[in-house]
């Protein structure tokens, strides 16, 4: 049932601009499927899907990766697209980078900055227009900055 309702998720986010968590539990429960605000929640966070801003300007629920479904297409090529497009710059103190994106766009970047880059940090935090990365160390922090600079 969790991969049917999964399915269902993706479909309904690519096929309707859902903007609250509210608004997918709604569009679930009529569809037959007995979910809670809980349930909807933890599918969210599975399924890496981010509220970003799509083509036309408008904020709503987005996977992080149109093939989500298929994982095995996911491309470097698709991930770099994303990330510069969201990316406005990036700097380094001691072991920290710090990325600041377009509005409402760090979660998104974030995602595909972990794709591209886990061998490269410890970790990272999105916020609303900021992505922090901790690396090992300063050199790390300065190599890995450098190469966000030449991918946006």
């Amino acid at each position: 049932m969790k991969n049917k309702r999964h399915e269902r998720i993706l479909s309904l986010i690519s096929e309707n601009i859902i903007v609250t968590q509210e608004d997918l539990l709604e569009y679930l429960i009529k569809e037959g499927f007995k979910v809670t605000q809980s349930t909807v929640s933890r599918d969210i966070k599975q399924l890496r899907i981010v509220k970003s801003q799509d083509s036309n300007g408008i904020y709503r629920y987005l996977t992080a990766r149109p093939a989500a479904i298929k994982p095995q297409n996911k491309t470097e090529e698709h991930y770099l697209d994303m990330f510069s497009k969201s990316v406005i710059s990036a700097d380094y103190a001691v072991n920290n980078i710090v990325i600041k994106c377009y509005n409402g766009m760090a979660s998104g970047a974030c995602v595909a900055f972990d794709a591209l880059y886990s061998d490269y940090i410890l970790g990272s935090l999105a916020g609303d227009d900021t992505i922090i990365a901790v690396t090992k160390d300063e050199l790390s922090a300065k190599t890995l900055c450098e190469k966000i600079l030449n991918h946006i």
